[in-house]
């Protein structure tokens, strides 16, 4: 593996070396490295290209990282992860992609994840999004993400857009059960004429089922970002979604959430607002000594923290 892989997988999956437990490193379209343990196997998929990774039941503690990175100019990488997580688990999945491109054609990852969280299992999901590299090809990524979520079952989803990504669509769907819980938090930071947009969609289908959806994002420069989100409540449960979004320069945001309730004990709630930095908050940092460009990335980077 050279240095700028290397780099990437420190930026996206706190990587220095090869992580304790269970890894599948993909790196240009094909299988870099393995790892698997006692509760977690890791199956190359035989009818299409990704990876089956299963976790048996009761397993708590363990890690599993899935990063993808990829630095070679041209490259279109798909694949189809799908994670099996046994009853009553607690475990953590450390995924995200990388892309350095210092050439004149497209690269692009799209990576269709597909979760299975079983009777009172915990999932926490982390994924992030980096790309780089002073060639004029684009660096694109359009993750899909697909939860099943059984009863009593728990996913925490932490996804983040750090920089760099030229163009992302972001679908998530999910549909949750009995006494089941969906937590999702998503950042986005865009830049030049970059374009993002985020299509989340959850079925609370359970009784006593529960949803929340946030996402914080900053639009820069002359890029664009959408934000349309539905939570259905289909049944006695609670559900929320909320987008806060900085605007600057000459950059547009749209914020669509949306709502829909089916059962008479449906409680839901939604909300979302999108304005520029105050400038009372640019004043007070810059008293104390910050440029107005340091207070504004002081700002920033607390609001996306």
């Amino acid at each position: 593996m050279n240095d700028t892989e290397k780099q990437l997988l420190k930026i996206i999956a706190d990587m220095d070396g090869v992580p304790d437990g269970a890894y599948n490193i993909r790196a240009n379209g094909a299988l870099e490295s393995r790892a698997t343990t006692e509760n977690i196997d890791i199956r190359t998929k035989t009818d299409k290209p990704g990876i089956d990774i299963i976790i048996k039941p009761n397993t708590k503690g363990e890690t599993v990282h899935i990063p993808v990175i990829i630095d070679a100019s041209g490259l279109n990488d798909l694949v189809y992860n799908d994670f099996y997580i046994g009853d009553g688990a607690d475990v953590t999945i450390m995924a995200g992609c990388g892309i350095h491109n210092c050439g004149d054609d497209e690269s692009r990852h799209d990576g269709i994840h597909t979760f299975y969280v079983g009777k009172g299992a915990r999932v926490k999901y982390v994924e992030r999004h980096y790309g780089e590299g002073d060639g004029k090809g684009g660096k694109n990524m359009n993750p899909t993400t697909v939860i099943n979520i059984s009863e009593n079952g728990y996913m925490e989803m932490e996804t983040s857009q750090i920089k760099g990504i030229d163009n992302t669509y972001r679908k998530t769907r999910a549909t949750v059960a009995d006494g089941g819980t969906l937590i999702i938090g998503e950042k986005i930071m865009t830049h030049g004429t970059q374009t993002a947009d985020t299509d989340f969609s959850v079925d609370l289908n359970g009784k006593n089922s529960a949803a929340n959806v946030i996402s914080r994002s900053v639009a820069r420069d002359n890029s664009h970002q959408n934000f349309l989100s539905n939570i259905n409540g289909n049944n006695i449960c609670n559900g929320h979604t909320e987008c806060d979004a900085i605007i600057m320069d000459s950059a547009t945001v749209k914020a669509s959430p949306t709502l829909g309730a089916n059962h008479i004990d449906a409680s839901l709630i939604h909300e979302a607002a999108i304005g520029k930095i105050a400038g009372d908050q640019l004043i007070k940092l810059m008293t104390l000594g910050l440029t107005e460009q340091q207070a504004e990335e002081e700002i920033i980077n607390g609001f996306l923290k």
